[in-house]
């Protein structure tokens, strides 16, 4: 499947501009307010997201480690980094993800890694 096809949960960390745009173009996506897990710790998060079967969209590197260490059960994790940074430069490194496109499996850890233009992305299946 493609990112576009999953439904999405926006961790507390996205910007919401980040949440709208996404909306914008087409997303199925909840924030963690629409879900009622603000202030919830990442492992609540998680399940939540797996319950609903949605991909948890965040810039905290803690839900990969949950899902590996722990094993938590996911459908997926987009991990961009860095994070906390303007909207639009989370949004250019969504609309670069979004180029190269990679068909995901679940469960998957894709991790977007911006450094000025350029975006590097490695797709993890677990």
């Amino acid at each position: 499947m493609r990112l576009r096809e999953f439904r999405l949960l926006a961790d507390e960390n996205i910007h919401p501009e980040v949440v709208a745009w996404l909306r914008a173009n087409g997303f199925d996506v909840k924030t963690c307010v629409d879900a009622a897990v603000l202030g919830s710790d990442d492992g609540q998060v998680l399940r939540f997201a797996s319950a609903e079967q949605r991909v948890v969209l965040t810039h905290d590197r803690d839900f990969g480690e949950l899902a590996i260490a722990r094993r938590e059960t996911l459908v997926g994790i987009v991990y961009l980094r860095p994070g906390h940074i303007r909207a639009s430069f989370t949004i250019d490194s969504l609309n670069a993800l979004l180029r190269i496109d990679p068909d995901l499996d679940a469960p998957f850890i894709v991790v977007v890694q911006r450094d000025g233009l350029e975006v590097r992305m490695r797709v993890r299946n677990l």
